[in-house]
């Protein structure tokens, strides 16, 4: 299994890169997992509901389940969960596309729009493997692809993506 992170700041489109990627890298007959990062506490169950209910009673841990899917709630007093360890988690796939852990130390492409107003964040990560861009950026010193271009993005999380 191998993985790739995009990042970059909020606004510049990283979920909808990554929403058009998904189709384009099965399209190549690969099977495609994401993780997502954010930065509050995002509650997937509903109050008042019976798993809801499982968790405020201090269960560490509720699996929901349905004949279409299911997930695994997981809760946690410590500090966030290393990416490392959150990859070893997944079910085998061949890529993952983790959007967000801006800070982690794991190849990432960035994804900048020059009208957000926000500096590059590759001149000060060298973990920045390759940029998807609204402009050219002649200067960047590592790939660059339209941020428009699915398949072109596509070409670089396949060239870039390291094994988990």
């Amino acid at each position: 299994m191998k993985a790739i992170a995009f990042a970059g700041w909020s606004g510049a489109g990283k979920t909808t890169l990554i929403e058009r990627l998904i189709p384009a890298l099965r399209a190549k007959g690969l099977t495609v997992s994401t993780i997502k990062h954010a930065h509050h506490d995002v509650d997937l169950d509903t109050p008042g509901k019976d798993s809801w209910r499982h968790r405020q009673a201090g269960a560490g841990e509720v699996l929901v389940a349905t004949g279409k899917r299911w997930a695994l709630l997981h809760e946690s007093d410590g500090p966030e969960v290393p990416l490392a360890d959150l990859l070893a988690r997944l079910s085998p796939v061949d890529l993952v596309l983790i959007e967000g852990f801006k800070g982690s130390p794991w190849p990432k492409i960035e994804v900048y729009r020059a009208a957000n107003g926000k500096p590059a964040i590759y001149p000060s990560d060298p973990d920045v493997v390759a940029i998807a861009a609204d402009v050219p950026l002649p200067a960047a010193g590592r790939p660059v692809a339209d941020l428009d271009d699915a398949d072109a993005v596509a070409d670089l999380v396949r060239r870039f993506a390291k094994q988990v």
